[in-house]
């Protein structure tokens, strides 16, 4: 399976839980951490930790498994590596407060 349609199946999953802001960026052209950043905000701890589970369970079933978590669920942002996707997951605060998408402008924002 092709890396983008993981990574849209990841985004489908946010949707589900009705995660708000859904951003796609390539980063492909400008760091090798990574090739894709999807960012997405929810209303609450609760919402967060649903939103990280259907997110694991849709890479899951794609064959990628979560190469480190950070957060837990009383964090207000949670990260998760899978390689060549990074799924950022925020509070509307802390994603306002640190503005991934200003720091990685220079990548391409994906239209799903």
């Amino acid at each position: 399976m092709e890396m983008l349609e993981i990574v849209k199946k990841a985004a489908e999953a946010l949707e589900d839980k009705k995660a708000e802001d859904i951003k796609v960026i390539d980063i492909r052209e400008v760091s090798s951490i990574a090739d894709y950043f999807i960012i997405a905000n929810g209303s609450n701890q609760n919402q967060l930790s649903a939103m990280q589970d259907a997110v694991d369970e849709a890479l899951y079933k794609s064959g990628l498994h979560a190469r480190q978590v950070e957060g837990n669920q009383n964090s207000t942002w949670i990260l998760i590596d899978y390689n060549d996707i990074i799924v950022h997951l925020f509070s509307k605060e802390d994603r306002l407060f640190y503005d991934l998408e200003r720091i990685w402008k220079d990548g391409k924002i994906i239209e799903l």
